[in-house]
């Protein structure tokens, strides 16, 4: 059974979220994102979303904040999103 595709789209381009780690916070979900664009002038790019959805799962438009609980929680998400992880160990300096 595949998974629908979650669809992003900004003025510079569009396409699909590849790689997601999420993790149920107390106040909301934070959420890392693997944007793969396939559309537009990015097409062919990645982009890292730091982002986090309400626990009603709307989207939030407003900075991500973690706790240290929840980045324990988001390391261990991580584990099953080979992409993201390999981009934020570049962000962090990591091989």
């Amino acid at each position: 059974m595949s998974e629908k595709r979650r669809a992003f789209s900004y003025r510079w381009g569009s396409g699909y979220v590849a790689e997601q780690a999420q993790v149920e916070g107390q106040h909301h979900v934070p959420t890392l994102q693997l944007l793969r664009y396939t559309d537009g002038e990015a097409a062919g790019q990645v982009s890292l979303r730091f982002c986090h959805y309400g626990h009603n799962g709307r989207f939030q438009r407003s900075p991500l904040l973690m706790s240290p609980e929840e980045i324990d929680m988001m390391g261990e998400a991580l584990r099953q999103t080979p992409e993201l992880r390999a981009l934020l160990q570049r962000l962090v300096g990591a091989s």
